[in-house]
């Protein structure tokens, strides 16, 4: 018996797989599709932004050079990392295809940012997503298992069996990855509960007789929005059916052609289409992320629009929450009531990216009111205060779990604050495990933490830049926990071990 099986060999799934082999745990990820490559995983159908957030769960895990290289990118993120002083992102979003200038984000109102190795965010495809973590996840032993589809789950006190023809796999737990329709998520029977499509999307790509007619980018239009992507062909488009054609039928060129025009308010031609695929905008979240010994992470638990790329980017801080806590959960060292906090951190998370696309959508509407309201939000995103807003909640910045503590720093993602001697919180992150970093001057907590010294690291030293912090105690998925000043509180940073990790000891 393994201790977890995921369904889903999704960049979610994967990346849950590689924190809990990461962790010692036996994983099994069992997969539907026979092959891990498709075109709508691959360039130009499989592009995808990750957040701030989402590149910097990579570099912690060592994994940020392997997939730059598998996304064919050569820049050298170290060389914006050698000062204290962060850089300009590059690129700022969107917010409803109008996009922000990143000349206008005010880095001074960015809470507790230092420069790091990670880029602010990345343009990649998921196949090279997916091929890192699989490696990864390989090394550390994990079994996948491809072309096997659940169809029954049955789960009692001690264990969990997702059953798959005539084959029968347990577990102690069972995470679903498997996607917006979920089939982990039916049979054990959560709740999804939403609001229900307003438009039909369509991704396609296509031979365009007259490519010289669309504008480049996001375009709103008085019938709906499209946008043309960089690679030839490759174009997006929403049209405010309410939803009605996703899935009614396939889209055939004639069909595509009739919307583009629409949309696009021209008379393009499309000479001829090679793949296409259609989604809406309903937004649904389960009520709780378990149920028993089963948990769900990423579009099994939440499903929107994909405007802005929240999707992937939500799921993958999804797993980097859960698999720490599901690890300790199955060595037997977590606190009580740790796994329980997955969904009560999470959860938020999920439904204020719901409402966000949402609010996107309301702004995208081709009539008076939707307008009136992008008049309003250009005018808004026009300004420092506005575009820096939009670039927090999209790079994930402005996250904060409520963790209690009085510290400002407590329930952030941690900076990567660096030692002097160069060691950066990144680097001393790669092994899953928690870090202590005592910057204080007579290193008050070192006999403290070694109590709990195979669960978490001590690092001592002087800080480039302690923001102003005496010490720090992050979480393995890069949470702060607990922040001292100059003179560190060794019984309050003992309390918060015990909250997060457990009793010292092994």
């Amino acid at each position: 018996m393994h201790d977890v099986v995921i369904v889903g060999a999704g960049p979610v799934g994967l990346f849950l797989a590689c924190e809990l082999g990461l962790a010692g745990c036996s994983v099994l990820v069992l997969e539907r599709e026979p092959e891990p490559g498709s075109p709508w995983r691959a360039e130009p159908l499989g592009m995808r932004g990750l957040s701030a957030a989402s590149v910097e769960a990579f570099y912690r895990r060592g994994m940020l050079h392997p997939l730059l290289t598998a996304s064919g990118i050569q820049d050298d993120p170290e060389a914006d990392a050698e000062t204290d002083e962060p850089s300009p992102p590059r690129s700022a979003g969107h917010f409803a295809g109008m996009t922000l200038d990143p000349a206008k984000v005010d880095l001074a109102a960015l809470p507790f940012r230092l420069p790091s190795p990670a880029p602010e965010g990345l343009l990649t495809h998921l196949e090279a997503v997916e091929a890192v973590l699989a490696e990864r996840a390989s090394k550390l032993g994990v079994d996948i298992r491809r072309g096997v589809r659940v169809s029954a789950i049955a789960q009692d006190e001690e264990s969990v069996v997702a059953q798959a023809g005539e084959q029968e796999y347990a577990a102690r737990w069972l995470v679903g990855c498997d996607g917006g329709r979920s089939a982990v998520r039916g049979l054990a029977g959560f709740a999804f509960v939403g609001t229900e499509p307003q438009l039909t999307g369509y991704t396609l790509h296509a031979t365009i007789a007259d490519p010289e007619k669309l504008r480049p980018g996001f375009n709103l239009t008085p019938g709906g929005m499209y946008v043309r992507m960089p690679a030839e062909g490759h174009i997006g488009m929403m049209d405010f059916d309410g939803g009605a054609f996703d899935r009614s039928r396939p889209p055939t060129r004639e069909h595509l052609q009739t919307v583009l025009r629409r949309v696009s308010g021209t008379d393009v031609t499309l000479s001829a289409v090679h793949l296409a695929s259609t989604f809406t905008d309903r937004a649904m979240q389960t009520t709780t992320y378990r149920a028993g010994r089963v948990l769900l992470a990423g579009d099994a638990a939440h499903i929107h629009s994909p405007l802005g790329g929240q999707g992937l980017n939500t799921g993958l801080g999804d797993a980097m929450n859960l698999g720490w806590k599901l690890a300790a959960t199955v060595h037997g060292h977590a606190p009580d009531g740790l796994l329980d906090t997955y969904t009560r951190e999470r959860h938020p998370i999920g439904a204020a990216v719901l409402d966000w696309s949402r609010a996107q959508v309301a702004a995208m509407r081709p009539d008076a009111h939707g307008q009136a309201v992008q008049g309003v939000i250009r005018d808004l995103i026009g300004t420092h205060d506005g575009t820096t807003y939009v670039f927090q909640k999209v790079s994930g910045s402005s996250i904060r779990y409520d963790l209690g503590g009085e510290h400002p720093l407590v329930g952030r993602n941690a900076p990567d604050l660096r030692l002097e001697d160069g060691t950066r919180l990144g680097d001393l992150m790669r092994d899953g495990q928690g870090i202590v970093l005592d910057f204080s001057a007579d290193r008050c907590l070192h006999g403290s933490a070694m109590g709990w010294e195979s669960r978490m690291r001590y690092a001592a030293g002087r800080a480039g830049n302690d923001l102003g912090t005496g010490a720090v105690l992050v979480r393995p998925d890069g949470v702060v926990v607990w922040a001292g000043d100059r003179h560190p509180d060794r019984e309050a940073f003992e309390r918060a071990a015990v909250q997060w990790f457990g009793g010292p000891g092994a």
